[in-house]
């Protein structure tokens, strides 16, 4: 099984490209198109994962409609027959990759929920007790819950590394009303996927979300609780090593590899490739109960 990690739709004007997804612009919408591609540590990897792409999108899909009477968001369909005439020559390519989206105003802010400390919110606590400038409790350890659902902003960085920043900090970016909608809109999200993940045996960590102005309101654009956006654990909370359901695996095997970070980043080899499939695929049959990417 081959990864497509270079789709090109000649002659439809590019919107944006970043490293995992490229966007044309259709007029009064757009379409989001998503490849194989891996992302780690700011490079892109030379390998892709098989269907990975189509995960993503299956699963944006899968959230976007569940969380309709959560937040009203950007998707208008993910069926290429709904698609406009503009993109019929590419329907066979993009089938299954797609989503076809309203427009928005981005909102320059990654809007970050955390249920446990990871990642780099355990290393500010490490070093100063606080995650996005926030005093925790003292002696928590790496992976414990917290007590309650904690909002942390980030710089959106359209190269580089995003930067973590605090909400008063974001509050000047953006504005104070802006900014409360969607650190509630963001908490409201995670709360709902939470609990239904939970059902289904799988811990919803942490995750990040966009936000976009759209008529007046705020909207929710982008990608939603993926494996490339989220932290999805097997089983229940509390054990020392969880089974990553997300692109933590890749991570991991990165910082096991030896490679210091910088470009060129290495080939994955075909174990890490399959077991990374098979680890996507898992989070998708689990969650929606369709095993078609089994």
């Amino acid at each position: 099984m081959q990864a497509l990690t270079d789709i090109e739709l000649t002659g439809l004007e590019v919107f944006s490209r970043g490293k995992v997804r490229t966007v044309y612009d259709l007029g009064e919408n757009l379409l989001i198109v998503a490849s194989d591609r891996v992302s780690a540590f700011d490079c892109v990897l030379p390998t892709g994962i098989p269907d990975k792409g189509k995960v993503l999108t299956a699963l944006s899909s899968f959230w976007f409609k569940k969380l309709d009477p959560v937040v009203e968001h950007h998707m208008v369909s993910d069926d290429v027959a709904d698609f406009p005439e503009a993109v019929k020559d590419y329907e066979e390519v993009i089938r299954d990759r797609a989503l076809l989206v309203r427009k928005a105003e981005r909102i320059d802010i990654e809007c970050i929920v955390r249920g446990f400390i990871m990642g780099s919110a355990w290393e500010e606590y490490q070093k100063s007790g606080t995650v996005a400038g926030e005093k925790l409790p003292a002696g928590l350890e790496k992976g414990d819950r917290l007590e309650r659902p904690i909002f942390t902003p980030s710089t959106k960085a359209e190269d580089g590394h995003d930067v973590n920043i605090t909400i008063a900090r974001m509050r000047e970016i953006v504005g104070d009303e802006t900014a409360e909608t969607i650190i509630d809109k963001s908490l409201a999200v995670y709360e709902m996927a939470r609990a239904y993940a939970g059902e289904r045996g799988i811990t919803l960590a942490d995750t990040k979300f966009e936000f976009g102005r759209r008529g007046g309101g705020i909207i929710l654009i982008d990608e939603v609780l993926t494996p490339d956006s989220s932290r999805f654990w097997l089983g229940p909370p509390g054990q020392d090593e969880p089974y990553h359901l997300d692109k933590q695996y890749i991570r991991d095997y990165l910082e096991s590899s030896g490679w210091d970070k910088n470009p060129p980043p290495p080939v994955l080899p075909e174990a890490v490739v399959e077991e990374a499939r098979k680890r996507y695929a898992m989070l998708y049959t689990v969650l929606t109960g369709d095993d078609r990417f089994e």
